[in-house]
Order: C-alpha cells, then structure tokens, then sequence
C-alpha cells in the first residue's frame, strides 16, 4: 500500500489553520472596553509608540483586539500600518504587556 505523504500533509496543514482560526476571535468595542476597565488589557494608544517610532510617519489602517483561547487566554492587538513607502505591515500586540508577537509585510 503506498502513502501520499503530500496529501496527508496538506490535510493535517489545512486541520492546524482551521483549528487556530478558531481558537481566536474578534472582540468588539463593548468587550475590550471591560477588558480595560478590568485592567487586563493596555489601552492601544498607550502600545501604539513602538510600532510609530519603528515606522516613523506610518499611519494606522486597521486595529483589532483578538482573543486567544490558549491556556491561558491571550489577548492580541492585530495591527495594521501603511509606511512612508507604501508598505502595509501586519503588527501584532501583546494587549496587557505591549510586547511584539509579529512584524511582517502584509501580503
């Protein structure tokens, strides 16, 4: 019996994509305004700096809180910026710490 190894791959690739796409959500204004007022998430404009003076001149184009249901749950500010170049990069937030998760060209 012979085994396609490709086909099991891009199943099992396909599986992983599908199970992490549901593994987050988007969170509206109502829910991260709690998460605030709860203190467990940063308000954007205090996290924004960073990824300015990384892109200076750069303007926001999209901004979305995300919630992870790892263990623990995380929450992610999903961040997009157009540079002085005309590049739109795809930012990703730690939303209670700042922290950077992702910096990458949008494709």
């Amino acid at each position: 019996m012979k085994v396609n190894l490709h086909a099991g791959g891009s199943v099992a690739l396909v599986l992983l994509l599908a199970s992490t796409h549901l593994a987050a959500h988007d969170l509206d204004q109502d829910e991260a305004l709690r998460l605030r007022q709860q203190g467990i998430i940063a308000p954007l404009e205090h996290l924004l700096g960073p990824a300015f003076k990384r892109y200076p001149g750069a303007k926001l184009l999209d901004a979305e809180l995300e919630e992870h249901k790892d263990r623990p749950v995380r929450y992610i500010y999903d961040i997009e910026l157009l540079t002085v170049e005309g590049v739109v990069r795809e930012i990703e937030l730690d939303a209670s710490t700042g922290a950077l998760l992702k910096d990458k060209e949008d494709d």
